[in-house]
């Protein structure tokens, strides 16, 4: 009986990880979809809140919590691939080292063209970045794991020290900079452009500190225990939070200022820099995200369960919600539109559409993640 209630508890341990996976994914389909059909009304970052309608911030808001916590939760999951239940340690670098590099490679192959069916512009996103995290994770995991998790603090907390550095493109050090911290071009004019949207320094120190924080899922660590301190860390860093952005101390280059109304001002504190992201956009997104962590541990629930089938299979979720994108924006640009850019009336048809094509895809990606789970494929592994 014992070994029954444990064997739950560690199913369900597991089942919260792929149920947040799973809500920022759906999160993500929202935000994908605005890039589709709300071209008319550009988001920019930091978000102009005299400009953006109070929907469109609050929809853009929400998508901030995918980046983060997906970054977060592939270091967890390494941490758990290197020390599975029952079984002795296992080393993690082959394994990222080799996903990291497929992940690259996806982002250069199909995902760039699956945005706009054309190569004329290779833009590195966030799977880019995290392939980059990955390969960093793995070349550090032989270092003890508390220097892993000074590191990634370090990282965190100090990269916004580094704000003021900036490289003219004509200068040495122009290229590794432009990885690491200020998104641009790499190459224009030539074959083919080449821009970095996600600089990937605060991104591999996120991915260090799920890594360190993995042993809270330690299957001798107490669904109990375990709560508590997720609780403790979440309420602990949007404390910290509060403090920071509240005094405009320290970590976002754009202060928050009272505006001439009370929701206005609510939009400034909570507008903050995603290129790189900042220190107050990171404790933010990863704050909510270790409180999500804790409740989806608790609560059992249909709508759970479905979010965590699309958390089994993340990648191919996120690869075919592009096409399915592409080919529909396609479809309605030489039909219903004949030729013209196509612009949604509200916030709400964004939603609207997204949950659509969350319906579509629910079947598909549960028919994978079930033969995944099944296959013997590295390959398949990967997605």
């Amino acid at each position: 009986m014992v070994k029954n209630l444990e064997s739950q508890n560690e199913k369900r341990r597991i089942a919260s990880i792929d149920i947040l996976r799973g809500l920022v994914i759906l999160i993500m389909l929202v935000d994908h979809v605005r890039e589709h059909f709300f071209t008319h009304h550009l988001v920019t970052d930091p978000m102009t809140i005299q400009e953006t309608s109070n929907g469109l911030f609050f929809t853009r808001l929400l998508a901030h919590l995918c980046a983060p916590i997906f970054v977060f939760l592939t270091g967890l999951s390494a941490w758990l691939y290197s020390n599975p239940k029952n079984k002795p340690p296992r080393s993690t670098t082959s394994f990222l080292l080799k996903r990291g590099l497929f992940l690259i490679l996806l982002e250069l192959t199909l995902i760039n063209f699956s945005w706009s069916a054309s190569y004329h512009t290779l833009y590195l996103q966030v799977i880019w970045a995290i392939g980059i995290c990955m390969i960093c994770l793995a070349l550090l995991s032989k270092i003890p794991r508390v220097w892993i998790g000074v590191l990634g603090f370090i990282i965190v907390f100090g990269h916004n020290l580094l704000t003021p550095i900036t490289f003219n493109n004509t200068e040495f050090g122009y290229n590794l900079w432009t990885i690491l911290h200020d998104r641009g071009y790499l190459n224009t004019g030539n074959f083919i452009n080449i821009r970095v949207s996600y600089p990937v320094l605060p991104w591999i120190g996120v991915i260090l500190l799920g890594y360190f924080t993995g042993p809270i899922y330690h299957h001798l660590v107490s669904a109990a225990r375990r709560q508590k301190v997720l609780i403790y860390l979440g309420l602990s860093i949007l404390t910290l939070l509060l403090i920071l952005r509240g005094l405009n101390i320290y970590g976002e280059t754009l202060p928050w200022e009272v505006q001439d109304s009370i929701l206005k001002s609510v939009l400034s504190f909570f507008n903050y820099t995603k290129y790189p992201p900042s220190l107050h956009f990171l404790l933010f997104t990863l704050g909510i995200g270790f409180l999500l962590l804790s409740y989806f541990e608790k609560v059992n629930s249909r709508f759970l369960k479905i979010l965590k089938v699309f958390g089994s299979a993340p990648m191919f979720f996120y690869s075919i919600h592009l096409y399915v994108l592409l080919i529909f924006h396609g479809i309605l640009i030489f039909t219903i539109y004949a030729g013209e850019p196509i612009q949604v009336g509200n916030v709400y048809h964004l939603w609207l559409i997204a949950t659509v094509i969350a319906v579509l895809l629910y079947f598909p990606t549960k028919r994978f993640a079930n033969y995944k789970r099944r296959s013997t494929s590295k390959l398949i592994k990967y997605f």
